[in-house]
């Protein structure tokens, strides 16, 4: 199991690396004042949708991703 600080310092990391350090920065300050019930959050998220189009989505956009990392 991850410490804490791991997972802080990995949440941070994907932050900065898809929205840029000023906007993980106001995310990170968005979540601070509202407040948030993140399995209210995913239930939106995520719908009606079954694990598997879930793992079938989620395997789409790592793949969308590879494609964009080999040009």
């Amino acid at each position: 199991m991850k410490t804490s600080a791991v997972i802080r310092d990995e949440g941070m990391k994907v932050l900065v690396d898809n929205l840029g350090l000023l906007e993980a920065e106001q995310f990170v300050m968005l979540i601070q004042k509202e407040p948030f019930d993140y399995t209210q959050w995913q239930e939106n998220l995520f719908g009606d949708m079954s694990i598997d189009e879930i793992s079938k989505q989620a395997a789409k956009y790592r793949a969308s991703l590879n494609d964009t990392d080999d040009r």
